[in-house]
């Protein structure tokens, strides 16, 4: 802090001896130095920004799958199209949105600020009908088709360009850094939120099976004791079932809207470093070849990919697992809730240990904590304690999934900045493809999941599976993740961004902001910039 006080008193003293035009180069340079460092009020303003995204992306994950098989009454095989499309579409279009957002102009509101306003309110729209059972049978499809893709196109405007605000709340890397990390905890505290409202308002609400549901061969090799845990015998009927996930997504809507007010009020968006007005803008084939042509960039998304597929799956499948193969239909979502808990719980963990040991240290710590949890969780049979036990252990996995990804981003972009110094505005690019990678990877494993039930012979509604769809629900929780998690982390072994290159990329790149900064406020520069 000393140091800053220093260097801005400095700035504003050597300005000074200019004093018939050094006016505004000593309020550009003060005023440089003081929106560098972010007060806690804005970086959790900024946070909480990203809390949206997680709310809505925890209750589909984790209960999209389950509500198109068994509330909707759809056929699994039309199940894992809506999943799969949907999830391509919202892929494809965060490219676009990416390129549009880069070419945007300023506005009174900055640059990334107009999009997640007009975005916000049809956003919640959507996502309240996806929820929604339509009253006819006949474009059951087309409506949650529609619907989705509508949702997931207008969250990629709210979520592209938040993610890409990261560089333009403070040009410290120190303070993306710190604002990273207070993103990822709300955020994992987002998926808390998500995960409780949905959970707790449409688990209070399960609609009954039917005895009529029973595989008949399944029931005549289980014992009664055995077949006890998994019947539901609650009175709610499918209808109050409807009403609930209506109910909770109301709920999450309104939490929706109050995160991008908080946002829109609590931060302020900061001007990029300026570019002269004769650089012609890049094209976006042009800087889609840069951005992707960029080896860490193009190493760190790959080794991301495989991880967080790997992740996916799990939320995807694991709703289904603890109801049919753990018998747990009635404590599943206190399960996941215990997973998401812990997952909040070990940020803190996860950003003092990446400080400490380095950022690739932390991917491979992270992951790997994760594989003993998931083989002990199919070696369980019904075993309740063990269930959370597992919850418990697994969520610190979770939370470096969640963090890592978005605190490692930002070295990347620098690292680009440092090679190519004449490019500009390709922030949000960067942050556009990696979301895109990583929702294409979300759209095939549950489409790809889901479908393979299908295969299997999943019954809508029953009470219990065919033993061919409890196996295919153990590989897509363990053995499946588990090789991901594997093959993610040697694509890591290439990745070059360690922490002396980290910090060596750091101080190269101060330097040459300094030099802009210099430059910016010269007299003779003036009309130019």
């Amino acid at each position: 802090m000393a140091r800053g006080e220093g260097a801005e008193q400095y700035s504003a003293t050597s300005l000074l001896q200019n004093k018939p035009t050094g006016q505004d180069g000593i309020k550009i340079s003060v005023k440089h130095d003081r929106k560098s460092r972010l007060s806690v009020c804005s970086k959790l303003c900024y946070a909480i920004g990203g809390a949206p995204y997680q709310i809505t992306g925890s209750a589909l994950g984790f209960f999209l799958q389950i509500y198109l098989l068994d509330v909707a009454q759809l056929d699994p095989f039309y199940a894992s199209i809506i999943l799969f499309v949907g999830r391509a579409w919202d892929a494809v279009t965060d490219p676009t949105v990416g390129f549009l957002v880069s070419r945007s102009p300023w506005t009174r509101y900055g640059r990334m600020m107009p999009w997640i306003i007009l975005s916000t309110p049809l956003a919640v729209l959507c996502y309240i009908l996806v929820w929604c059972v339509p009253p006819f049978q006949q474009g059951k499809v087309a409506w949650y088709l529609l619907f989705y893709c509508l949702f997931q196109s207008l969250q990629t405007c709210f979520h592209v360009p938040y993610s890409a605000l990261t560089m333009f709340i403070s040009s410290e890397q120190e303070e993306r850094d710190s604002a990273t990390a207070y993103r990822m905890t709300i955020e994992v505290l987002g998926t808390v939120i998500g995960t409780a409202i949905q959970g707790q308002i449409v688990g209070g609400a399960t609609a009954s099976c039917s005895p009529g549901d029973f595989n008949v061969q399944d029931v005549l090799n289980t014992s009664a004791l055995e077949l006890g845990p998994q019947l539901n015998v609650s009175h709610v009927s499918l209808d109050e079932t409807k009403q609930a996930y209506v109910t909770a997504s109301l709920v999450i809507g309104a939490v929706y809207v109050l995160c991008a007010i908080v946002l829109l009020l609590g931060v302020k968006e900061r001007k990029g470093p300026g570019k002269l007005k004769s650089q012609r803008p890049m094209s976006f084939l042009e800087g889609l070849k840069l951005v992707m042509g960029h080896g860490p960039y193009a190493k760190l998304v790959m080794g991301f990919l495989f991880t967080s597929l790997a992740f996916m799956l799990l939320e995807g499948n694991l709703a289904l697992f603890c109801t049919y193969v753990l018998g747990f239909r009635n404590d599943f979502q206190n399960i996941l809730l215990v997973i998401m808990l812990s997952a909040t719980l070990s940020i803190p963990f996860w950003q003092w240990f990446l400080t400490r040991f380095g950022k690739k240290t932390a991917v491979y710590v992270g992951n790997l904590w994760a594989v003993p949890f998931l083989i002990l969780l199919v070696c369980i049979r019904s075993n309740l304690v063990v269930a959370y036990v597992v919850a418990l252990g697994s969520g610190a996995s979770v939370a470096a999934a969640f963090l890592l990804p978005w605190s490692m981003l930002p070295d990347v972009v620098d690292d680009f900045k440092l090679k190519n110094p004449d490019a500009r505005g390709h922030e949000a690019i960067f942050y556009s493809f990696y979301v895109f990678f990583t929702k294409f990877a979300s759209g095939v494993s549950l489409g790809i999941s889901t479908l393979s039930l299908d295969f299997a012979g999943y019954i809508t509604r029953g009470c219990t599976q065919p033993e061919a769809v409890n196996l295919t629900l153990k590989m897509l929780v363990s053995p499946v993740p588990i090789a991901l998690i594997i093959a993610g982390l040697l694509i890591f072994k290439t990745y070059p961004i360690d922490e002396e290159k980290r910090k060596c990329n750091h101080k190269l790149l101060q330097g040459l902001r300094d030099s802009e900064d210099s430059l910016s406020s010269s007299p003779e520069l003036g009309t130019v910039v």
